[in-house]
């Protein structure tokens, strides 16, 4: 377990972290130590106390928008997972009645030269 000091809001706090997390444990104070100096420009001085708590409210309603973004996202990529699926099966089954055609169509050929072969008799052979 590592130990950093953190600085929010002018105050500087010891924060205990798991090894290598250090550099995002400070790029976290730093973003919260953005949000309450950008509040503080906005309200001015309404306390410390406030002005912390209002950014912790604006991070979690940034975190509350982007994970309905994320269900969203999931849904309509489960939507767009089915539609592939369904594509995928009405290929395969497009490829399989065209080459059952070809098949029949080059049967049909293949009866229909050896009738004219008989036909023709002794004569030079078409296929």
């Amino acid at each position: 377990m590592s130990h950093i000091n953190v600085t929010i809001n002018g105050r500087q706090y010891r924060m205990a972290c798991e090894e290598g997390q250090e550099v995002r444990l400070l790029k976290l104070a730093e973003t919260l130590e953005s949000r309450i100096e950008t509040l503080r420009g906005k309200f001015g001085e309404i306390g410390d106390a406030r002005l912390t708590v209002m950014a912790a409210l604006t991070a979690c309603d940034e975190l509350l928008d982007a994970s309905q973004r994320i269900r969203a996202l999931e849904q309509e990529l489960e939507s767009l997972r089915t539609v592939r699926a369904a594509a995928a099966d009405r290929t395969r089954a497009t490829q399989v009645a065209v080459s059952n055609a070809l098949n029949a169509a080059a049967e049909r050929i293949e009866r229909t030269t050896q009738v004219l072969n008989r036909t023709i008799g002794g004569g030079v052979a078409i296929g």
